[in-house]
């Protein structure tokens, strides 16, 4: 049987390990009723043992050659792939009106951004799990006052439960990266509204660790008003990896007054 060619300009290295495989299909097995989004299948290590778990599954190939060998060798899927750009895909038109997960091996090279695009979709996603880059799966899953902690970290946490599971060596794929692998799993929590306004507290994230070596206030200089409230938190001493969810959300209030 002829092997999909990895290719360096979509971050591919196929895994190779069937028990790992297994490990990470199983990681949404508490989640036997959600229909399932995979993300970049490749040649189906992932899926073969998804659908019989989630008959209920579609899954998102960009690479035409994965997509003909898909076709070729997994027959189950067909009327099953979608051939697009997941960065692209609009979630909600996958399974119109019904919450779902997604899944997947994810290219190193798009990983952030595509939790990025997955938050967008918070209220559809229930949970999303998978491998990535091990360095961006710690921070996913970052405590405050952690390094790792970053951006991607506070805006997932605020949705999201997010748990470290495992880490996965380099020599069980095809070809081996430079580095380990880490899977992680994101739940969606019970909140439904942050107590502030919810692009704002973006911003302020993002502006924060925008200087992310220097303390909050003087990344937030372009935010801070001379009469704001903020100017006297205290919060305004600390780093932003410091902060948990619930203090950016303090932050956005002192900065963005709700009337």
């Amino acid at each position: 049987m002829q092997s999909v060619r990895p290719k360096k300009a979509l971050g591919q290295h196929f895994l190779t390990d069937l028990n790992v495989a297994k490990r990470i299909a199983d990681t949404l097995a508490p989640y036997p009723e959600l229909p399932v989004i995979e993300v970049g299948p490749g040649m189906g290590v992932l899926t073969r043992f998804l659908l019989p778990v989630h008959p209920d599954l579609k899954v998102v190939e960009i690479d035409g050659e994965s997509v003909s060998w898909l076709n070729d060798n997994m027959p189950e899927l067909q009327g099953r792939i979608l051939e697009e750009d997941f960065l692209r895909l609009d979630l909600a038109e996958v399974f119109p009106g019904r919450d779902m997960a997604v899944i997947g091996n994810y290219p190193y090279n798009i990983s952030s951004q595509i939790f990025f695009h997955i938050l967008e979709y918070k209220d559809r996603v229930k949970v999303c799990s998978g491998m990535l880059q091990k360095e961006v799966a710690e921070r996913l899953a970052a405590a405050p006052g952690t390094k790792a902690r970053g951006i991607l970290s506070v805006l997932l946490q605020a949705w999201y439960s997010v748990e470290y599971l495992f880490t996965v060596d380099e020599h069980v794929f095809n070809p081996p990266p430079k580095v380990k692998s880490g899977v992680v799993r994101l739940v969606r929590n019970g909140v439904t509204d942050l107590g502030c306004d919810a692009t704002r507290f973006k911003t302020v994230v993002k502006t924060a660790f925008g200087q992310r070596r220097k303390t909050i206030r003087n990344s937030l200089k372009p935010l801070l008003k001379p009469d704001s409230p903020a100017g006297s938190s205290p919060l305004l001493a600390l780093r932003p990896e410091q902060l948990s969810v619930e203090q950016f959300v303090e932050l956005t209030n002192l900065l963005y007054p709700q009337s």
